[in-house]
């Protein structure tokens, strides 16, 4: 499989690739909830097809005990998550009442949101933060009609312990994480990550997982680890294009393009002044 086709079709993380299971997603969500329930059968996962606003590898969205929730994993902390959430949740409020009558004298029953991400990037991030809607607003007011709040979990290994102690999928997730660092310090990625999958599988850190699913483990770990560094890479291009053509016009677009995972034309922009200038006015920029 050729580098290009292994990046669009793997499109899960590893962390998804773990918590997409319904018994694993219920065991972080007792360990959130400090609850203890078993009945995996009432955990209702959502979708949306053509959410193309969110990140797709990196969320996991579900119905349980009356609540909406969105957990996603991140290795960066954008502040317009409450944003994207909104997005997000209306959208699938809509798909959910869609045969309801909107104009009738009883309340139609919606399950209550909940949203959280977890953090294991590399730079510094409080244990726990939280990020409000309101912020963005352009004109502030002490009690805003309209919130919406996320609440940012940091699980780097070290870190919100109570919480790890709790799930232990999470646990052995941030371990393994923190395994394959350890390992990068001194050898190329791709043999970091085989050697941390080797070291935990052999002392009992997500073994049956990695066992079960090695070569696809390893594959999305790299193609994560590539795709961050690109982007990484290209967002301090764009500082030094955004210094020559405008730099909040340059970084909006840029964002846009991030947030909706359009990487080729995020590519093609960098080095096609003509193609940007399109891409400005395609997006209003």
């Amino acid at each position: 499989m050729s580098e290009t086709n292994t990046q669009r079709n793997y499109k899960d993380t590893v962390f998804r690739m773990l918590f997409r299971e319904k018994e694993n997603l219920l065991s972080l969500y007792n360990a959130l909830n400090h609850t203890a329930y078993t009945n995996v059968d009432d955990l209702e996962i959502t979708t949306l097809e053509n959410a193309i606003y969110m990140n797709y590898k990196n969320d996991i969205s579900f119905v349980f005990d009356f609540e909406l929730m969105l957990y996603e994993h991140q290795s960066t902390v954008n502040p317009n998550m409450p944003l994207r959430d909104l997005i997000y949740v209306t959208r699938v409020i809509q798909s959910r009442i869609k045969d309801e009558n909107l104009y009738g004298k009883s309340y139609i029953k919606i399950p209550a949101p909940k949203f959280v991400v977890f953090y294991n990037g590399m730079d510094f991030q409080p244990e726990q933060q939280i990020l409000r809607l309101s912020d963005a607003y352009e004109k502030k007011r002490e009690e805003p009609e309209l919130e919406l709040t996320v609440t940012v979990y940091n699980i780097n290994w070290g870190h919100n312990p109570v919480l790890l102690e709790a799930c232990r999928l999470l646990k052995e997730y941030a371990q393994y994480v923190e395994q394959v660092r350890i390992f990068a310090r001194e050898e190329s990625f791709p043999e970091a990550v085989e050697h941390a999958v080797d070291y935990c599988i052999e002392n009992g850190i997500l073994s049956e997982f990695l066992s079960k699913n090695r070569a696809e483990a390893i594959a999305v770990c790299i193609f994560e680890y590539d795709e961050e560094k690109h982007m990484k890479q290209e967002r301090e291009e764009w500082h030094a294009i955004g210094r020559t053509e405008g730099e909040d016009r340059a970084f909006q677009l840029v964002q846009y393009l991030t947030e909706k995972g359009k990487t080729e034309e995020l590519t093609r922009a960098m080095s096609d002044r003509e193609y940007r200038e399109q891409l400005f006015q395609e997006y209003n920029l």
